[in-house]
Order: structure tokens, then C-alpha cells, then sequence
């Protein structure tokens, strides 16, 4: 499966009347996004361990109000998957690239997970593009203090992955061959039910990440230690004036991510997705489009 908008299965009615996919070339790296709709430009940045899929949910309703722009970053979805290159700043600098070759010099940003990280770094080097970011469900590094090796068990279940996706290589041998067992846990235990994620989905993402180079950029994310000093350094330049939206989950970071992004932008206010966890998107659909139409309008 290419994983691209006419490959993937379960999307909502009518999906690929409004979405098609787009892939471009940016400094050597072949970048993918579904793109459809009319307005301002959104950029939307996905989560780990997912790609643009992930948004599915949320972009028809979106797409009435906005020029959305669902990205893969390298490594995931129907991107490139270099080797290395995963630290936040290369990936903020490519999805800035993205938007250039798509023609929109300034837009929206929203990311969450991973995408958060990214969307921070990107309003932060490229401060005169972006208008407005919300940044969801995820720690700031640098900013928001990590968690013990040894933590109470519920707390475990939850953050043990971190320190696993950073060892070296052991990692990829033990998922090679079991990615349904690792990242089909991923999506059961960080959900607000193991259910709330329903296996046809998660059977999308486990089939993109069975790729090794996929398997392998899954942990470079990861890997890349540079992201948190490269976050620290941004900062230090002072700190973002756009207007900033910062979400958690009920059940997951709640007002977490508004202490943490409080510390970076001067502008920022806070908002909790009720009855999700971690994967708002799809936990929370309706009151995902509902917020960011709201906020970026």
C-alpha cells in the first residue's frame, strides 16, 4: 500500500472528492500531503507513530474553511525515508519548504505528538510564516521534565516507550516482524479506551511502519538528541507573539501542555479535549475541527 489518499481504506464519505495527494520535492527528500479545500492555508503535522492518516477525521469539516495541508513528514507515510536526518529543526525546515513549493508563504500550523514539537520549532525559525499554531498533546523538550526510568505502574504504561525507542538498534531487531504487537500497544494503552482507536485504523498504521526504513525513521525521531537543545536554543531568541492554542486530553496531558507552552509563547491559551486521551483526532473528531475552526477563523 502506498499510503497515499487513493490507496488508504476508511475514509469518510467523499474524502477524495476534496483530497488528493501531493508530493514534492524538497532539498532531495520526496515530501507527501493530502491536500484539499479553500481559504487560509493549515498545515497540519502528524503524530507518532502515524503519518497524515491520522487527521481523517477532521479535515472534511476543516477543508470548508481552510486550504488544509495534511503533511508526512520523512520517514512516515508516503515520504521519503532517509537513514537519518530526524532531528526537529531539519524536519520543521523541510515542512516550511513544503508550504513553499505548494505556494503559500504564510499559513496555520496545528501538531500534535510529534507534530508538536515540529510545529513549535517551525513558528520559531520561520516566525514571519506562520499566523497562528495550536501544538496538542505532547512534552516540550527542554521545557517539560521527563519522567524516571522507574515510575508507579500506571505512569509506565504510559512513558516506558521513550526510553525504548532511543536505544540504538536493539529496538528495531525486537519489532521487526511483531509491529502489530508494539504499536498496536501504543494505540491501546494511550487512548482513553483500548477501543477508541478501531483496529482497521490501527491496521493502517502497523501496515506503514512493516516497512524497515519506516520502522527504523520511527525510532530516529527518537533518537535525534539534538531536538531538545535545538528547542532550548529557540526559545532563548525570545518567545513566540502569535496566538497559540494549547490541548490536552482529559484523560491525557490535560493542562500539561499549556504549562509547558506558556514557558515558550507569550500568547498562548488552553483548551482540554473532554473524554480523550492522547490521540485527539480520532478520540475527539468533532470537537478537534469544532476548536481549530474556531481558533483560526
Amino acid at each position: 500500500m502506498p499510503f497515499t489518499v487513493d490507496a488508504v481504506p476508511h475514509l469518510p464519505a467523499g474524502f477524495g472528492d476534496t483530497f488528493t495527494s501531493r508530493t514534492v520535492d524538497v532539498n532531495g527528500v520526496e515530501l507527501h500531503a493530502v491536500v484539499g479545500g479553500t481559504g487560509p492555508a493549515l498545515l497540519l503535522l502528524p503524530a507518532w507513530p502515524q503519518f497524515w492518516y491520522g487527521w481523517r477525521l477532521v479535515m472534511p469539516a476543516l477543508a470548508e474553511h481552510f486550504t488544509v495541508v495534511a503533511a508526512d513528514m520523512r520517514g512516515m507515510g508516503a515520504s521519503s525515508k532517509p537513514v537519518g536526518g530526524y532531528d526537529a529543526v531539519t524536519l520543521a525546515d523541510e515542512m516550511t519548504g513544503l508550504m513553499t513549493s505548494l505556494g503559500h508563504d504564510d499559513f496555520h500550523v496545528a501538531g500534535y505528538d510529534m507534530g508538536m514539537m515540529v510545529g513549535y520549532v517551525l513558528a520559531a525559525r520561520h516566525r514571519d510564516r506562520v499566523t497562528k499554531l495550536v501544538l496538542a498533546e505532547a512534552v516540550l523538550a527542554g521545557f517539560t521534565p521527563m519522567p524516571p526510568l522507574l515510575m508507579p505502574p500506571k505512569v509506565n504504561e504510559l512513558a516506558w516507550h521513550f526510553v525504548f525507542n532511543r536505544l540504538a538498534e536493539i529496538n528495531e531487531r525486537m519489532v521487526s516482524g511483531r509491529e502489530e504487537i508494539y504499536f498496536g500497544h501504543q494505540f491501546a494503552t494511550k487512548a482513553a479506551s483500548p477501543e477508541a482507536i478501531p483496529q482497521t485504523a490501527v491496521d493502517v498504521y502497523v501496515d506503514a511502519l512493516r516497512d524497515p526504513a519506516a520502522l527504523h525513521a520511527s525510532f530516529e525521531f527518537y533518537r535525534a538528541g539534538e531536538s531538545g537543545d535545538q528547542v532550548v536554543a529557540l526559545a532563548a531568541e525570545g518567545p513566540l507573539d502569535i496566538p497559540v492554542l494549547a490541548i490536552g486530553g482529559e484523560h491525557g496531558m490535560r493542562d500539561g501542555v499549556e504549562q509547558a507552552v506558556r514557558q515558550v509563547a507569550s500568547n498562548t491559551s488552553g483548551a482540554v479535549a473532554p473524554g480523550a486521551a492522547h490521540f485527539l483526532p480520532e478520540e475527539a473528531p468533532e470537537w478537534m475541527a469544532r476548536t481549530l475552526i474556531d481558533f483560526f477563523v
